[in-house]
């Protein structure tokens, strides 16, 4: 209270207030004073991307994402609160999940009144995921931690071998209303190699800690609503392999063709008849809607060939690129374009504008080429050219 009345800006404020905040201000070409968040948000992509490396990581994943809605969810020291920040950020990292991971599958689960729901099973559609959260967002009682990684684990617990089984949670409360010993669920998600990550929102708690521990994930805290979604997408790629749990095998896999816009069949996930569309299974000649999934009669993995496609530059991943400094000796000769979508990248006055390079080919790339080329392109212009 006597730093509050000191600062005079309340706790959630003081995140925007610097004491130096003139010197992010730019003016553009057309006079306009503007903060330059470009360089803020490379610098949280470059934070995502540093880690990743050539080590083995589990390209098919199945993922429930736990959501805490208890009465701490309505706390309002997020902005409009603690539910309305986690519903976006999560709305966010599903998004970006499935952009990341085609092959893998995600399921919700909610937490509140001490009890847990399965809002949505296992399923390769963000939209549906969505739509499904957003027409459930109230909060209410306690939280039970225990009672959500039973739930979990019984339905990760009948997933094949070659997938990786992973659970991240959501959480809001300080403490956790379990009917028996947590523990021992911690145990049995250990035994059955359930990867258990927790992001949270109100402080560091000892279970949450002892759970990502066990179970080799991780636990973090968030300190806003924009280190909150930082630290959501940084377990939307491919988290590394266990040694003991990464068994190389094979996986059969069923490409299913589309079937005719005028044809009725009975489709087997919705258990209807329905007209056109979906996807007709080679071994069984079943109807599914969306992939990728699991064919609901014989159990053939069904994939396209550019889910497939995608999940390859995770195997293979593109160099960062390393920045170039800012203050660079005039004597070399650097370029004043970017290569690859050719804008001026050189000095503007007695400023230099940040830019990045390839240290295999050594060409120059602006900020959002070097975003555009790790994240979606998955392969570099410069090194691409010299082939």
């Amino acid at each position: 209270q006597e730093e509050e009345e000191d600062d005079g800006t309340q706790a959630w404020e003081r995140a925007y207030a610097d004491d130096r905040s003139w010197e992010s201000l730019q003016e553009d070409e057309s006079g306009v004073i503007a903060i330059d968040t470009k360089t803020i948000v490379h610098a949280q992509y470059r934070r995502r991307l540093l880690p990743s490396a050539r080590i083995q990581k589990g390209l098919i994943r199945y993922l429930y994402l736990v959501i805490d809605l208890s009465r701490a969810a309505s706390e309002t020291d997020y902005r409009p609160n603690r539910m309305a920040v986690v519903a976006k950020g999560a709305e966010i990292f599903i998004r970006e999940f499935f952009d990341q991971n085609p092959l893998s599958h995600i399921g919700l689960v909610t937490i509140k009144d001490g009890v847990s729901q399965c809002l949505t099973e296992l399923g390769g559609s963000p939209d549906s995921q969505i739509k499904a959260l957003m027409g459930k967002l109230e909060c209410s009682g306690d939280a039970s931690l225990q009672n959500s990684l039973e739930l979990v684990h019984e339905y990760l617990s009948r997933i094949p071998s070659y997938g990786h089984r992973e659970v991240l949670v959501l959480y809001s409360a300080l403490n956790t209303c379990d009917p028996g010993d947590i523990m021992e669920t911690v145990k049995k998600c250990k035994k059955d190699k359930i990867r258990c990550s927790v992001v949270g929102l109100a402080a560091e708690i000892f279970i949450c800690k002892h759970l990502c521990e066990e179970t080799g994930g991780s636990y973090t805290v968030a300190l806003d609503e924009s280190h909150f979604k930082e630290l959501l997408l940084e377990h939307a790629p491919p988290p590394p392999a266990i040694a003991e749990y990464a068994a190389a095998n094979l996986i059969k896999m069923g490409f299913p063709q589309r079937g005719a816009e005028g044809a009725i069949s009975i489709c087997s996930c919705h258990k209807e008849a329905k007209v056109g569309g979906g996807y007709t299974c080679p071994r069984c000649k079943a109807r599914v809607c969306e992939l990728p999934t699991e064919c609901r009669l014989c159990g053939l993995t069904l994939v396209s060939s550019p889910h497939l496609a995608r999940s390859y530059h995770h195997l293979f991943p593109v160099t960062p690129f390393n920045e170039v400094p800012q203050v660079l000796n005039r004597m070399h000769q650097k370029p004043k374009t970017c290569y690859g979508c050719q804008q001026s990248i050189g000095s503007t006055g007695t400023k230099t504008s940040l830019h990045v390079s390839c240290p295999k080919c050594k060409q120059h790339f602006c900020l959002d080429c070097d975003i555009y080329i790790h994240e979606s392109l998955h392969n570099c212009p410069g090194c691409e050219s010299q082939r």
